[in-house]
Formats: C-alpha cells, structure tokens, sequence
C-alpha cells in the first residue's frame, strides 16, 4: 500500500519540471491551464526567473503547484496507479492544495485561483520584513512548546517537521530575542528563514480569515483518495471536512510528525514525494525508518520507479 506526498514552500528551484515540460504534451498542458486561469506567465517564473519572482511569496506557491502537478500528470501517465494501491494523499502547507487537487477534490483550473489569492495575501499579510520564521534545529515540538511557555516567549509553532526539526514563527524582534533562550536550552542551530511573513501563526489570522470566504465559494468534490490535513493529521474523504480544514490551515500549526505517525499507525509501507526536491523524504526518514521512501522530480526517477515495481504503461 502507497502513499502520495507533496512539498511546499521552499522546494522551489529555476528549472524544476523543465524535463517533463520539455517531453510531455500533457506537462505542458498544465502550464497552458494554469498561465490561462492566473495570468500569470508561470512559464517564464519557474524556467528563466527573469524578474526574480519564483522566491516572492505572491508567486513561490503557484510555481510549485505548476510544476508538481505537471510531474503527477506525467507519472500517472506512466504508472498503473491502480496497482500502487494509494491509501491516502497530504501534503506540507501548500502541498495540501496539490493532493487536493491530485485526488480530484478541487479542479486544476479552480486551485489555481486559490493559489493565486493565497500566495497574494500571505505575501501581504504583514508589515515587509517585520515578522518571519525560524527552523529550530536540535529539539522536538514538547521541548519547543516547554521553553515558549516557560519563558514567555511572543513566538508561535508554525511547523512540527521532524523530532529534530521545529519551524517557529513571530515578529522579527520576537525571534530575534528568543535565540539566545533557545540556544541556552538546546538548541543547536537557529536558522531564519527566507520568507515574507510568520507564516501558520496568529499573525495570519486576518488573511485566513479573507482565505475563508475564497475557500468557502470555490466548488469541493469528495476525493477519490483519503486527504490527511494538515490541521488535524488525520484523513477524511468528506468534502466539507477537508474544506473546513484547509480554511484554518493558514494560522495554524502544520502536524507534519503526527501526520506521519498517522501513516505508521495504519501500517503503510511506501511513500512517494512527487515535486521539486526532496525536502520531504528527508524528514520522514528522521520521523520514522519503517517507509521505504521513492521521490519523482524528474523523468530519471520515473523510470527508475517502474523499473523497480515492473509496472508497466
């Protein structure tokens, strides 16, 4: 039994899908939807980058939809999913959108539009440079949350990635301050992120909240396969659970170790990451070792995977 992973915001690399792009006409296809629904030449963000828009907020999350769902489309092609036996799909952050989309709970054209509004007021969701995010190398979610609340630090959990692995998130001046705290309780690296705002904190709660109203007019369907949302980390095939979910996803905490705990709970086997990069099979292999883990961003990898599963067109 299988399941589907999808990356999010910070996978993004110039070039990335630049092979499928190049030897799929249904790779191309999404770009032509996608550039067709948004306006947006995502074309020329993800290949060239000309203008430097691919590490701009506003534009990052529908790079990364574009190119990871050209590279699905490409690998259902290729793969018998019916024989992979996929159990459930999720995704980090914005990859939730992707497996929303990959199990045909949202249209293509209709999470693009999402997307667009999304990136456009996270971007806009704060002050420029006056908040932001921190990865918290060296101690685990309990000792993160004990330190916060011991020291009365004016900073939020944002992401539970791995054991060894907490993105937190706050105003600027607030993370700057609660560096030498953490340090002095453990932690061994305090790395600030390249992001525009404190992303899934409070800090986002008004532009959750105008998220809600877009999220809540745009058509959901039922899945063909069971969605683990970031927001509860458990899965649900009904439409307006996984719907409510997305909308408090924004300022809430991502339960990326539980979700994977989920997963072991069921006694899954094998996870596919399909996407730019391979930030994700990294931190499933910190959060457990009983996945064999494959990870698809480019045609090599495909070929790859059938010929290790001999599955064929």
């Amino acid at each position: 039994m299988s399941i589907i992973v999808f990356p999010g915001q910070g996978s993004q690399f110039v070039g990335m899908s630049r092979d499928f792009y190049d030897n799929f006409d249904s790779a191309k296809h999404i770009f032509s939807l996608i550039q067709d629904t948004t306006k947006i030449n995502i074309k020329d963000i993800i290949f060239e980058n000309s203008e430097g828009f691919l590490d701009i907020t506003q534009y990052t999350q529908l790079a990364i939809f574009c190119a990871s769902m050209s590279i699905y489309r490409v690998f259902k092609e290729e793969i018998d999913l019916d024989s992979l036996n996929i159990k459930y799909m999720l995704g980090h952050s914005l990859g939730e959108y992707l497996a929303l989309t990959a199990s045909d709970t949202l249209s293509l054209e209709e999470c693009s539009k999402l997307l667009k509004i999304r990136g456009e007021l996270m971007q806009n969701a704060y002050a420029v440079n006056q908040s932001g995010m921190v990865a918290i190398i060296g101690l685990n979610c309990n000792s993160v949350e004990k330190i916060i609340v011991d020291n009365d630090l004016k900073v939020e959990i944002a992401n539970d990635n791995s054991p060894m692995q907490i993105v937190i998130s706050g105003i600027k001046e607030n993370l700057i301050q609660s560096e030498k705290i953490f340090k002095q309780n453990g932690a061994k690296k305090f790395i600030f992120l390249n992001v525009s705002a404190a992303f899934h904190s409070k800090i986002m709660l008004k532009a959750e909240k105008k998220m809600k109203h877009f999220i809540d007019n745009s058509i959901f369907k039922d899945p063909r396969i069971p969605i683990i949302s970031n927001y509860t980390a458990v899965s649900s095939k009904d439409k307006t659970v996984l719907s409510n979910n997305l909308s408090k996803q924004m300022s809430n905490r991502v339960k990326w170790v539980e979700s994977v705990q989920f997963l072991e709970k069921m006694q899954e086997d094998t996870i596919i990451e399909i996407g730019p990069g391979k930030i994700l099979t990294g931190l499933i292999k910190k959060i457990s070792n009983k996945f064999k883990v494959h990870n698809i961003e480019n045609i090599s990898d495909i070929m790859r995977f059938k010929d290790e599963f001999q599955f064929k067109k």
